[in-house]
């Protein structure tokens, strides 16, 4: 059974840097590898619906951000590890979330994609 673990979240406070990450443990998502999918990171402010953050394509040549994080945050991945990141600088207050990965099977990681596979999330606070 395959596993998407985030990890790096934290408190920070507003104009700080985090960088998360979201392993993937397992042999594969229904028969498609690590590096044959598509990965996005999303997340979900209290009171708020889930949003797209930000995907990568499963060759990284393709990435798509939300507006509101364009700037500031970088998806990339490394398929040897198994693990996709995400960097975000310059945070704020309303990037306070739970950031969850997931996978794309058809390997385009946009926001329009599928996501069948879901890790539990990590825990982001900013402070003002």
């Amino acid at each position: 059974q395959v596993q998407l673990v985030e990890s790096g979240g934290g408190l920070v406070q507003a104009g700080d840097s985090l960088r998360l990450s979201c392993a993937a443990s397992g042999r594969t998502f229904s028969g498609r590898t690590f590096s044959s999918c598509g990965m996005g990171w999303f997340r979900q402010a209290p009171g708020k619906e889930r949003e797209f953050v930000a995907g990568i394509s499963w060759s990284g040549d393709t990435t798509t951000y939300a507006d509101s994080v364009k700037g500031r945050f970088t998806i990339s991945r490394d398929n040897a590890k198994k693990t996709v990141y995400l960097q975000m600088n310059s945070l704020k207050p309303e990037d306070a979330a739970v950031y969850y990965c997931a996978a794309d099977l058809a390997g385009r990681g946009s926001p329009q994609s599928s996501y069948p596979y879901w890790g539990r999330g990590t825990q982001v606070t900013v402070s003002s």
